[in-house]
């Protein structure tokens, strides 16, 4: 990777595994790792009910913890949401919103992802705002317009200054649980996209600071080559996240052959 003033990050999206015992210990086995990588920002994203129980155990450990998703209403009738207090009290400090499985499987809009977004800069909570592209749209070239409707409908009414801490994910859809990845090639070109469009939303020295991170079926055997595009800073990894010993091999990308 291009040398940059942007910290390389690293995030395990457990999705809906594991166990609240399950999860703790696989916390404490990457954190072990974490706590030996300080130039690497290590995070993980349980499922709700294991969020409070593994803060407890890594709180004062260099792992961050996140959570995967929230209502966009601090409180009231919604049966089985979670609100971004409520995450935040559990111990997250970073949140996960507009994954594609959230978008295609739940309806989460972009002008939904905004709410949210909003929702969770108000107490305090980091964003990783996901968007990208579905097979179909990528074959049609509708790529770069894809991903520019979502970033741009996603951050409506957000200043710059509440977005400086902010974190893109792009995953490509037709790379999700695929085993397919975009070429480091393909991947660099849309990072690259991405970085620019910020800077025509806000200003180049924002989209300079803001990382963008990758998330496609990445696995220990890819994430050097990912992790050497100059506008690529990490990765936000769904299966290799599930067991240590494959996340903390991504986690030491720049040892991998």
């Amino acid at each position: 990777m291009t040398e940059n003033s942007r910290k390389p990050f690293i995030a395990g999206n457990w999705k809906m595994h594991n166990t609240i015992k399950e999860s703790v210990n696989l916390a404490l086995e990457i954190t072990e790792k974490a706590n030996s990588k300080p130039e690497v920002d290590v995070m993980i994203a349980p499922v709700f009910t294991a969020l409070n129980p593994v803060h407890l155990n890594i709180k004062n450990t260099r792992t961050l913890l996140c959570a995967q998703d929230c209502h966009w209403e601090d409180k009231g009738a919604f049966t089985g949401a979670v609100s971004a207090q409520q995450v935040k009290d559990a111990g997250a400090t970073h949140i996960i919103l507009g994954h594609s499985e959230r978008r295609s499987l739940f309806a989460d809009t972009n002008e939904i992802v905004n709410k949210k977004i909003k929702s969770a800069l108000s107490v305090q909570l980091t964003p990783i705002l996901c968007i990208g592209e579905t097979l179909q749209q990528r074959e049609q070239n509708q790529t770069n317009d894809v991903l520019a409707q979502q970033i741009t409908q996603s951050l409506k009414d957000l200043s710059p200054e509440s977005i400086s801490g902010l974190i893109i994910a792009y995953e490509p859809v037709w790379a999700i649980g695929t085993g397919k990845t975009a070429t480091p090639e393909q991947a660099q070109q849309t990072h690259k996209f991405v970085r620019e469009h910020i800077a025509e939303l806000y200003n180049a020295n924002l989209a300079q600071k803001i990382r963008i991170i990758y998330g496609g079926s990445v696995k220990p055997e890819n994430i050097k080559a990912i992790m050497e595009c100059e506008d690529i800073d990490g990765a936000l990894v769904g299966g290799a996240s599930l067991k240590a010993d494959s996340f903390i091999k991504i986690i030491d990308f720049r040892e991998q052959n």
